[in-house]
């Protein structure tokens, strides 16, 4: 995909140290997303993809390497990340948390409330804007994480298997939600997933990562034109060959973490 780099990470490594001595959780990360991409990170449990996550998040610093997220406006956030869960503000309404971001900016209010109507609507959740988060679903709570998210603006959007947590049927919606509000803004995304239905369905491009210490080994790209629906990738023969090459990558990454 050609265009200008808007996450750019260099050599990278983070190293966690403890008492019994210290653990290296990624090793030499170096990538380039484009802006507009959707780039999926998909490897085996505990091969990093959250620690770097974090670090372009600014919430871990890494031990060696740097990274840049190219900004266009000075006015506008580095990034906004949604989690799988426990990512919505439980004393705030449905409303108050997908205005959250606008607020602690100190935006005009007339600017905040349209930018909030809008994003209730595209998410579905005009209707429950009055609500706490304990009276949500799971799949609801999401769904107010990705409206704050966009609502934002931010430069980047960083997003960790936010869909994980739910059925399978409330993910496919969320998926295709997703994927119509990613078409209108083209934000650029770096998302981590387990599933590779998940994967091939949102991405641009996928990059595989190894088993602790954390690398990307390759990447895959994904060209088939959009919109996407899950059903269509399913029964696609070369989205079926890219299925099994990460399917058997996962199981050989698997093998080795246990040797």
């Amino acid at each position: 995909m050609e265009g200008k780099p808007k996450i750019t990470v260099e050599g990278l490594m983070k190293a966690f140290y403890k008492k019994q001595g210290s653990v290296i959780a990624l090793e030499n990360i170096s990538l380039t997303v484009e802006e507009g991409e959707f780039v999926c990170l998909v490897g085996p449990s505990g091969c990093g993809k959250t620690t770097l996550l974090r670090i372009l998040a600014g919430l871990e610093q890494p031990s060696v390497g740097s990274f840049t997220i190219a900004t266009e406006r000075d006015d506008r956030p580095l990034q906004s990340m949604v989690f799988q869960e426990r990512g919505v503000i439980p004393w705030l309404t449905v409303r108050e948390n997908v205005a959250f971001g606008l607020k602690m900016r100190k935006l005009p209010k007339a600017f905040i409330e349209e930018r909030t109507n809008f994003y209730l609507k595209k998410t579905g959740l005009e209707r429950f804007a009055s609500l706490y988060p304990k009276e949500l679903s799971g799949g609801m709570k999401q769904r107010v994480s990705i409206a704050r998210a966009f609502a934002n603006d931010p430069e980047i959007l960083l997003m960790d298997e936010p869909f994980g947590a739910l059925d399978e049927q409330n993910r496919f919606i969320l998926q295709e939600e997703l994927l119509s509000i990613w078409a209108e803004t083209r934000k650029t995304v770096l998302f981590i997933t387990h599933s590779i239905d998940e994967a091939l369905l949102l991405s641009d491009r996928i990059l595989l990562m190894g088993a602790q210490p954390g690398k990307i080994i390759d990447e895959i790209i994904i060209d088939k034109p959009r919109p996407r629906k899950i059903e269509d990738i399913r029964k696609d023969p070369e989205m079926a060959a890219k299925f099994i090459e990460i399917w058997h990558h996962l199981q050989e990454e698997v093998l080795k973490s246990r040797e």
